[in-house]
């Protein structure tokens, strides 16, 4: 019997990239997303001996329940799970329509506890993995970014904390945090961070580190050689310092007034 992931936001993207990958190395994947259209084509594509279309959304726990109960099956096992669902509205705080912070609050923060807490059983099962993903933005508060990198910040937090309590039930805990990546969800966005830092990763360079850490035992997984070069540099320096380096990134001036 091959082994079961469940990747969520797998329509596109990261998700879509890492369900081929599993697909490819002999899993059986768990496609979950609202566009339900985009996972059943994706499962067609990797045939129905590797892959299921879960269309669901991630807010809602009724609907995740269902669908890993379908994956699973009844007492079924889980032994990976990919918190991948997420967007991402940019600009100023104060300029962003309300609806956009809670979006990102609801998706990106309240959906990763609910596919947890979903999961959590068929996962003890299996004393399996779970792969979340966070961002490179949840190292140091990104202006431009503020409410998404907030709950990519909660996204680590959480890893962080269950990679310890979870021990206890034979489940692993990662977290990836990738620089920007090309995919849909940049599309048609642009900020002074994004500009001055390169959108250099691709959807497939993610999915090998999820692969690595799927099989690893680290906690942390940066990706991004220039994220991993600046963070190597700025880590040791006083906050301070880190804030004018992430001011400069961001295109943001000093105090004024």
């Amino acid at each position: 019997m091959p082994s079961n992931a469940f990747i969520t936001g797998a329509a596109s993207g990261i998700g879509r990239a890492t369900a081929q990958l599993f697909a490819q190395r002999g899993w059986r994947v768990g496609l979950a997303d609202r566009d339900a259209e985009g996972v059943a084509a994706l499962a067609a594509e990797l045939g129905e001996e590797r892959a299921m279309a879960c269309p669901c959304d991630v807010t809602n726990p009724a609907s995740l329940q269902r669908t890993l109960d379908q994956f699973c099956g009844p007492g079924g096992a889980l032994e990976l799970l990919v918190n991948n669902a997420g967007l991402l509205h940019i600009g100023p705080f104060e300029e962003m329509p309300p609806a956009a912070h809670r979006e990102l609050i609801e998706v990106n923060a309240r959906g990763v506890v609910e596919v947890l807490l979903a999961a959590f059983p068929a996962l003890a099962r299996a004393r399996g993995a779970v792969v979340n993903l966070s961002s490179a933005s949840a190292c140091y508060g990104s202006p431009d970014y503020a409410t998404y990198s907030a709950s990519k910040m909660f996204v680590r937090g959480l890893s962080e904390a269950l990679d310890i309590e979870w021990r206890r039930h034979g489940i692993r805990v990662a977290c990836i945090m990738p620089a920007f990546v090309s995919t849909p969800m940049i599309e048609g966005w642009r900020s002074n961070a994004m500009d001055r830092l390169g959108v250099q990763l691709r959807p497939e360079d993610v999915a090998e580190v999820i692969w690595k850490a799927a099989h690893g035992r680290r906690l942390t997984w940066h990706v991004g050689w220039r994220y991993r070069a600046l963070r190597a540099l700025s880590e040791p320096l006083p906050a301070g310092v880190k804030r004018t380096m992430m001011r400069w990134v961001s295109g943001y001036p000093g105090r004024t007034g």
